[in-house]
């Protein structure tokens, strides 16, 4: 139980429905979708919808979005793979011969064919209740008529003002009288409202045919990009078998590569072999032991990850437990590493939500245009943000995750499933580009082995090693830090806040959900 004298606040406890999101209006069109009859895999296409609307800096219809569902509470969890590719007429051969030695991390050859669209639109025929139409309703609203900015929000749009000053179409919508708009400030996207209106009308046609593509390609191809309207029609999302692994008795599922999440899967199997309940939370043994786990996990993630057939032998290597057991050897608990290969880490801005609904379908959802504002290209006639998801291809052929015409890059949102006995048991997700790994490691291992509570699991303070030193939350205790550099590491304070999550407890014997939302962000848990 929380100190009731400290700053933080309670789980939310309901018998019904739960909806966990990083936006307050997202989560109440969630449950309101749900009061309507929708069901999870409603509110969660409605409430990322929201989302993409009032979190624009996050997440968008130019983005796109992995999925991770349990149909009536079991345990078959259901994977989508909405992620979008490069155009086909992209290539390292192509890119060097324009100048280019990596790939840009904004502008038009940052940008991959958006998924969003699609996997809503499929997802909600094959396992939704509602239409698109009505799905989407609450997000055309706040287009047409306004919402207000919130505070996250606003903090991120404004580290963003610079990007958006680059395209005059971006700078014309999200900034006013040339700077970023603050907390308490209403703001309209007529034009996103249009096209919103138009896929309620014709569902994926409405994005990938007609004048939307049209006028998407013409706007990049402007700018000098590659991307055709075959790239665009050619946009099909992908069911896929989720990638797993046994933690503490419980069931982690996690997206398959070009997905990131593998890496939580392998740090967790590391930390597998030490009893963490025996340390102190957050205490320097405890992040210790997680940091060196994940610099490994990372490592790997770094040299051998990208899209991958399901039946790599990659896969089953990385995941086997003689390959923990020989990265755990290399972790001293008196000595950080020193030969490690250095993480840079990748800042982004995504929405997660977890909703479950009163038969316990249960949703993990994530949504994404990447960096805060995507590539900073805003189509004028559509108001789709694009995303910069290409930005993650590397120019080396050799590597997995290399460039190539109609390929997927390594992706990082992550969207994370708990099962046990054959029923689901916790949808949960932390956002944070490539700190998600890790912040699926130590949500995970605050709830397992350290018996937090969904709310205290996602208020812990966190820290992640980037770039030779160990950035630090403000929450580290200054006792925590002056251990961890005995250990050899350097420790800094982080610049801003790490990610933000969402989680939805099953408890099946009690009948209740329990929800969780970080207060890094602007959301909130409720149900009924």
């Amino acid at each position: 139980m929380r100190d009731f004298q400290l700053p933080g606040r309670s789980p939310v406890r309901t018998t019904g429905v739960m909806a966990a999101t990083s936006h307050s209006l997202s989560t109440h069109a969630a449950l309101e979708m749900l009061r309507a009859g929708g069901n999870a895999v409603d509110a969660a296409i409605c409430a990322s919808a929201v989302q993409a609307v009032v979190e624009p800096q996050s997440t968008g219809i130019g983005g796109d979005c992995f999925v991770l569902y349990c149909p009536d509470g079991t345990d078959k969890v259901i994977a989508l793979n909405g992620s979008g590719r490069a155009p086909g007429a992209a290539s390292i051969e192509r890119f060097r011969a324009m100048g280019m030695e990596e790939v840009p991390t904004y502008g038009p050859h940052s940008v991959s064919v958006p998924g969003a669209i699609d996997a809503w639109d499929r997802l909600i025929r094959d396992h939704g209740r509602k239409t698109l139409a009505e799905v989407i309703a609450p997000a055309i609203h706040y287009a047409e008529k306004g919402y207000v900015v919130h505070d996250r929000v606003a903090f991120d749009w404004r580290e963003a003002k610079a990007l958006l000053e680059q395209d005059i179409h971006s700078a014309a919508i999200f900034l006013r009288e040339g700077r970023a708009l603050e907390a308490g400030e209403t703001h309209v996207q007529p034009a996103l409202a249009a096209t919103l209106r138009r896929v309620a009308e014709l569902g994926r046609r409405g994005f990938y045919e007609g004048p939307v593509a049209e006028a998407i390609v013409a706007r990049l191809q402007e700018l000098g990009g590659l991307h055709s309207l075959d790239d665009f029609a050619a946009m099909r999302c992908d069911y896929v078998t989720p990638v797993s692994i046994d933690y503490r008795g419980y069931r982690v599922h996690q997206m398959p590569p070009n997905n990131q999440g593998l890496t939580a899967l392998l740090a967790l199997n590391i930390l597998a072999q030490d009893d963490l309940s025996s340390l102190e939370p957050h205490g320097a043994r405890r992040f210790h032991l997680e940091v060196e786990a994940a610099r490994l996990a990372y490592r790997e993630r770094d040299s051998r990850l990208g899209e991958l057939d399901r039946s790599s032998p990659v896969i089953e290597a990385l995941l086997s437990k003689d390959h923990a057991a020989g990265l755990r050897r290399k972790i001293s608990m008196e000595r950080a590493m020193t030969d490690l290969p250095e993480v840079e880490l990748k800042r982004s801005d995504t929405v997660y939500i977890s909703v479950v609904d009163e038969d316990r379908n249960a949703i993990s959802f994530i949504n994404s245009t990447y960096h805060s504002f995507g590539s900073g290209i805003t189509c004028p006639s559509t108001g789709v943000v694009l995303q910069n998801r290409a930005s993650s291809f590397r120019m080396d052929p050799n590597h997995p995750n290399a460039l190539a015409p109609g390929k997927r890059p390594m992706h990082t949102i992550m969207p994370g499933m708990l099962t046990r006995a054959g029923r689901a048991v916790m949808p949960f997700g932390v956002m944070g580009g490539d700190y998600q790994p890790m912040g699926h490691v130590h949500f995970l291992t605050n709830v397992l082995d350290f018996g937090m509570d969904v709310q205290s699991a996602l208020d812990s303070p966190r820290l992640f090693h980037s770039e030779g030193s160990i950035k630090a939350e403000r929450g580290l205790s200054d006792a925590t830090a002056r251990e961890l550099r005995a250990l050899g590491h350097k420790v800094e304070e982080a610049q801003e806040p790490f990610g933000g999550g969402q989680a939805v407890w099953i408890d099946w014997e009690l009948g209740t959900l329990t929800g969780g939302s970080d207060h890094r962000k602007d959301g909130m848990a409720s149900g009924y």
